[in-house]
């Protein structure tokens, strides 16, 4: 069996996303419960990188405190040189708008909305005029293949179509880094491999960083330049795989 930790991802003169020494505690009752612990690792520009491990071993936690959505206990995290703790909180909310996209295992579409309206969507707290909302929106869809579903609702698309709208989305405010939590999680084999395979060509298309959380091991090895492994919150390996 090969060692995974026989190579390390090697280190480039900046990173995309630079974590260290990352840790989150959370308080229940009165127990600290950590969900991550001393994490370390970096994210080079216009990869693809995967973070894989078992169900509670600090994935989402992990892209949550990337994303914006939640604070560290400990650590830092550094994003296109930018320490996400020095942000302030318009600073915060500048670079969950633009900085960076998020895709998630549950779409998170609104159902009243036509998968173009979805898109479109986060251009309205950008303002972009609605005839460049329209365009960007539907570019991205055909980008993604679901052109002739522009119209269409969630309720009346698959679910691979439903990411495909999500990751469409995402990618509407032109984001340097794509984070995806778990975004195969609700989807059978065959269209899994299509989304990760997806996320694959984005990344070379548009040069995207995509740092992807998947509980997907083969999928990841298949389409990603490096695998992160966590286990109980600490990285148990990296590995550079192309």
């Amino acid at each position: 069996m090969r060692n995974a930790v026989a190579e390390p991802i090697p280190q480039g003169p900046s990173a995309a996303v630079e974590v260290r020494g990352l840790a989150k505690i959370y308080r229940l009752g009165r127990v600290d419960v950590p969900a991550l612990r001393d994490v370390s690792f970096r994210v080079e520009p216009g990869s693809f990188t995967a973070v894989t491990g078992v169900s509670g071993s600090g994935k989402s936690t992990l892209l949550n405190l990337v994303g914006g959505l939640d604070t560290a206990s400990a650590g830092s995290i550094t994003v296109m040189g930018k320490d996400l703790a020095l942000m302030s909180r318009d600073g915060l909310a500048r670079y969950r708008r633009s900085g960076v996209g998020m895709i998630f295992q549950s779409f998170n579409l609104l159902s009243s909305r036509t998968a173009l309206e979805n898109v479109e969507f986060p251009l309205l707290f950008a303002g972009v005029p609605k005839a460049e909302r329209r365009e960007r929106a539907a570019s991205l869809l055909d980008q993604v293949g679901l052109a002739g579903r522009s119209r269409h609702r969630p309720i009346e698309l698959s679910g691979g179509e439903q990411q495909r709208v999500a990751i469409a989305r995402a990618l509407v405010n032109r984001p340097p880094l794509v984070l995806a939590d778990e975004p195969t999680g609700n989807l059978d084999s065959r269209t899994a491999r299509e989304i990760v395979g997806l996320l694959a060509e984005l990344n070379r298309s548009r040069e995207l960083t995509i740092l992807m959380v998947t509980h997907e091991t083969a999928l990841a090895r298949e389409f990603a330049h490096a695998v992160i492994r966590l286990h109980d919150g600490r990285v148990e390996s990296e590995e550079k795989l192309r």
